[in-house]
């Protein structure tokens, strides 16, 4: 099981910009996902999150300009990312909670994606 992230790059401030992050691999079944960052000097943090059934979950930092989604069938999650600011500069991880098939479904095991530089900068 791996998960594959995309669709960092450089953006000017008020600029959007939308991650994608694929899950592939022996795939029983995906819990929650979600899109972490990290800037440099900082901790690792919650940007946003997204349960199976799509219940959401944002830092207060992103609220109302950043969105994320999912799609169960192609087990990826979205991040859109709009109003774009200078301090969202960071390495954004997508993060799930998955289990194997080998599992049968009986447990959960916490994947990352290897992160997709974002750089907010005129």
């Amino acid at each position: 099981v791996q998960l594959q992230a995309s669709g960092g790059g450089l953006v000017q401030p008020g600029g959007s910009l939308r991650l994608s992050c694929a899950a592939s691999g022996s795939i029983f079944s995906i819990k929650d996902m979600g899109w972490y960052r990290q800037a440099p000097g900082n901790q690792r943090e919650l940007v946003a999150a997204i349960t199976s059934g799509g219940s959401t979950n944002y830092a207060d930092s992103v609220k109302g300009r950043f969105t994320i989604s999912r799609d169960n069938v192609k087990n990826t999650v979205y991040l859109q990312m709009n109003s774009l600011k200078p301090e969202d500069t960071a390495v954004y991880y997508c993060n799930a909670d998955i289990s194997p098939i080998w599992t049968g479904g009986s447990r959960t095991m916490d994947y990352w994606g290897a992160g997709t530089l974002v750089t907010v900068s005129s």
